[in-house]
Parts: C-alpha cells; sequence; structure tokens
C-alpha cells in the first residue's frame, strides 16, 4: 500500500503537561486508522497536529511526501486534508447547502492565482478587484465551475439521504444535533480529501444514530476513503477500523488490527479494563446491525428526526 501520512517523533507540550510525548505512527493509503486512549490521552491533539490547528513542539509529519509539520489549517486544506470537530461545527444562518459548498473553499483558492496576489502589497487591489469583477459579471468558466460545486454539494447531500437532502435549503442552526454533524461531515467531503480527520463522529449520538453513522463510514471505506477517526465508542472502532492506535498519558502504546489490540496487555490495563471480557464477544455487533438491520426507526425531537 501507499504511505499516505508518516509521523515521526511528533510532541507538543502545553506548560509542564506533555500532551503528545514522541509518537511515531503511519496511515497508508485507504486505509482507516482509530485512535482510542482514556480522556487525556492526547487524541484530540493529535489530530489537532495532523490539521494544522497546533504546531508540534518537534518531529515531522509527512503528508504525501511532503514535510508539512506547522502549516496551517488552510494550507492543508489545500493539500487534501480535511477535518470535523467533536461539537460539530457549522454556520448556523447559512442554509445546509452553503455550509456544504463552503468545504470546496480550498479548491476554489488551489485553482486560482489571484489570492496569491494579496501577499505582495502593491497587487492586493488588484487580486480584489479582479476578484470582485468576476463575481458580479460571470464567466463560462465561473458559470461551470458554480454548476459542478452544486453537483458536488447535491452529492454529499444524497449520501445522507432523507436526513440533509429534504433540508437542503434549511438554516444549520434549525437542525437536530446529529444533523448538523452529518451537515460538517459532508462539508468535510466535499472538497474529495486525501485524508480524512474525524474527530468522535458519533458524540453525543444515541444507539441508532451510531449505527447510521457506522453505515455511512463503511460506504466511505468501500469507496477507498482514508481516514483517521478518534472515538470512544469501541465497538464503532472496532467495526470499521484497519488499524488501531491507542494512546495513554501522551504515548502510544498499541498500534495494530483491532483484535491484536483488543487483547494487548497494555490496553486492557490503560483503557479496556473490566470491559476486556465482553469487548471481543461484542466487536461486531455494531456492524451485524447496520447489515441486517437496513431501515431503523426515527427518533425525534420536537417533531424533527435526530438520526
Amino acid at each position: 500500500m501507499t504511505r499516505l501520512l508518516e509521523v515521526r517523533g511528533l510532541s507538543r507540550s502545553f506548560g509542564a503537561l506533555k500532551a503528545v510525548d514522541d509518537n511515531t505512527f503511519h496511515v497508508d493509503e485507504g486505509e482507516v486508522v482509530s485512535i482510542i486512549g482514556p480522556n487525556g490521552s492526547g487524541k484530540t491533539t493529535t489530530i489537532n497536529l495532523l490539521s494544522g490547528e497546533l504546531a508540534p513542539d518537534s518531529g515531522s509529519i509527512r503528508f504525501r511526501g511532503e514535510d508539512v509539520a506547522g502549516r496551517s489549517p488552510d494550507a492543508m486544506a489545500r493539500r487534501g486534508v480535511r477535518r470535523t470537530f467533536q461539537n460539530g461545527r457549522v454556520f448556523g444562518n447559512a442554509t445546509v447547502a452553503e455550509n456544504v459548498l463552503l468545504g470546496q473553499v480550498p479548491l476554489a483558492r488551489a485553482a486560482t492565482p489571484l489570492p496569491a496576489l494579496r501577499g505582495i502589497p502593491v497587487l492586493r487591489w488588484v487580486a480584489l478587484i479582479a476578484e470582485a469583477a468576476l463575481a458580479t459579471v460571470g464567466t463560462p468558466g465561473l458559470r461551470r465551475e458554480k454548476r459542478e460545486a452544486d453537483e458536488r454539494v447535491t452529492a454529499q447531500l444524497q449520501r445522507f439521504s432523507t436526513r440533509l437532502l429534504p433540508r437542503r435549503e434549511h438554516p444549520a442552526w434549525t437542525l437536530s444535533y446529529a444533523n448538523r454533524r452529518r451537515t460538517e461531515i459532508a462539508r468535510a467531503l466535499a472538497s474529495a480529501p486525501g485524508l480524512l480527520l474525524l474527530d468522535e463522529p458519533t458524540a453525543g449520538m444515541n444507539t441508532a444514530e451510531t449505527k447510521e453513522v457506522v453505515r455511512q463510514l463503511l460506504d466511505l471505506k468501500a469507496e477507498g476513503q482514508t481516514m483517521v477517526i478518534v472515538e470512544h465508542k469501541l465497538e464503532l472502532v472496532m467495526s470499521v477500523s484497519d488499524r488501531v492506535i491507542v494512546m495513554d498519558g501522551g504515548r502510544v502504546i498499541a498500534d495494530g488490527p483491532p483484535a491484536a489490540v483488543q487483547n494487548d496487555d497494555r490496553v486492557i490495563e490503560a483503557y479496556l479494563g473490566k470491559r476486556r471480557g465482553g469487548a471481543a464477544a461484542r466487536s461486531h455487533d455494531v456492524v451485524a446491525a447496520v447489515l441486517d438491520d437496513a431501515a431503523i426507526p426515527p427518533e425525534t425531537t420536537d417533531g424533527e428526526e435526530t438520526r
């Protein structure tokens, strides 16, 4: 398999706290890798380092062979690294379609030289005036790009079928919590990322909602989407992951196939604890339920489906 992401000696501290401590791991093209561990073990900090939200104190992050450690989130997005957040960040006053459309901004910036001119003081206003004129007058090329962008938005909304497509023009603030999470994932997928980082994609979701997310993650996996997932729900992790990385106290303590990691004594001590006995038997429960139960009755809150 082609090596997509390679991390070596990655470290990040906050004062005296070593949040990420000299970690090395990799992700291959098309692989789904989950990061698990107790609260405070450094999982989200690792995602923040990979996405450019944070710069490392030391170590390297190579994406498609390029050292990208310390690059900004915008620069990482243009290179094909997109992410979601724990709390489902959407633009409340924008419609669902507009939120997803925003995910294509890195594509547009990468396709035009005009933003680069803004960094040159003498030419900054040339870029701004040119972009305003093009947006107002329009060109055949811009109209084609708009049509293609709209098609990409529709494709991502269709991925979530009845959950998002009928709400295409609804303001995002009217959505249920689960649909806000779906909108955020659709936005991240809109730019066809090379690497998708999902930070607790099912946080706050009930069992039915989690089953549906598992189905969608399995669909993405079948399409060859490379993913790194931070998740606390072990059934989901064991169902969708090719490999599992376990962190404790800022350090990677295990890295391997789900079954092997599940039976690692260090993992049992640090994370699984007394749940070990039932973990192996339950490891495929969620995916089995997804495959056997194609239609999950919707749950409602204040008249809106929450799934």
